[in-house]
């Protein structure tokens, strides 16, 4: 079997101008590498469907912007095979470092290989078959500019891709008081760090603000319940990458999430009011640039 490879050398390509200075809200720390992980493969067949849906197939040259750890490569690489290419951008030296770390450990044949660059503003010295990328647009202070920019390096005919979080639309049934605290911080904490979140929800005006036509779509997510679910462990880990942002922004203390049991309290009292923990959907929107 051939390992994936990670090309260092290509990072010169990559032109940056006017990074948007504004921190990732959920931190660079292991614990957040770690939480990106577990989000990965809790949705991996949400995000599979969208790509293939969208197009992408054996043989393309691919750019995925905000790569994070690399599990979208990753996945876009499965996709595209040992013919194929994939380009993973990210603006965070350190989760490049981890992406680069964790793809060369697995059994690849795409060629996947990654870059420091601000999102909003790179410039690739390439032209790409597809450009892709799953909770990123939420994050950039324009992301319609981004997406019109992006186009200029897709071939005519090649797709634009899209996967976003509609947060507003989270919810347990019934309602839960421990569960709509965390509901509640979250939200507060991305609204007063001034990044959106309902995303899914303005994909498609964003694509056409971008000139781009409009984009097909379609809306999936993960309902869960019970003792086993992963989905309390994925909440706290959450909230534990969100803390400093929410003590920073005034939204609540450490003291008063008590994060080194949240999980345990919000199992129980799911199971407790035998409730159903509705993750906001993850929207996907997908289009190809004229030819």
């Amino acid at each position: 079997m051939e390992t994936t490879s990670v090309d260092r050398n290509r990072k010169s390509e990559i032109r940056v101008s006017g990074p948007d200075s504004r921190p990732y809200v959920l931190g660079e720390t292991e614990a957040e590498f770690r939480r990106l992980e577990m989000q990965s493969a809790f949705i991996r067949d949400l995000t599979e469907d969208v790509l293939k849906r969208a197009g992408l197939k054996p043989g393309m040259r691919v750019l995925d912007i905000g790569c994070g750890v690399g599990d979208v490569a990753t996945l876009a690489g499965e996709l595209v095979g040992p013919t194929g290419s994939v380009l993973g951008v990210d603006r965070s030296a350190a989760s490049v470092r981890t992406a680069e770390r964790r793809v060369a450990q697995t059994r690849q044949h795409a060629r996947i290989r990654f870059a420091v660059a601000d999102l909003d503003s790179f410039v690739p010295d390439e032209t790409f078959d597809a450009v892709v990328g799953r909770l990123v647009l939420m994050y950039l202070p324009d992301p319609a500019a981004t997406l019109r920019r992006l186009a200029g390096h897709l071939r005519p005919g090649g797709i634009l891709v899209f996967q976003e979080l509609s947060m507003p639309s989270i919810r347990s049934v019934p309602d839960t008081p421990q569960f709509l605290r965390c509901k509640s911080w979250i939200m507060e904490t991305f609204e007063r760090t001034g990044f959106e979140t309902d995303m899914g929800g303005k994909l498609f005006a964003t694509f056409l603000t971008a000139g781009l036509p409009g984009p097909e779509m379609i809306s999936a997510g993960r309902a869960e319940g019970g003792h086993r679910s992963l989905v309390y462990a994925y909440m706290a880990a959450t909230m534990q990458s969100l803390l400093s942002a929410m003590e920073r922004a005034g939204v609540t203390t450490a003291d008063e999430v008590g994060i080194d049991d949240l999980a345990e309290r919000l199992r129980d009292e799911a199971v407790a009011r035998k409730a159903c923990i509705i993750l906001p959907p993850f929207i996907g929107a997908w289009t190809n640039k004229p030819a």
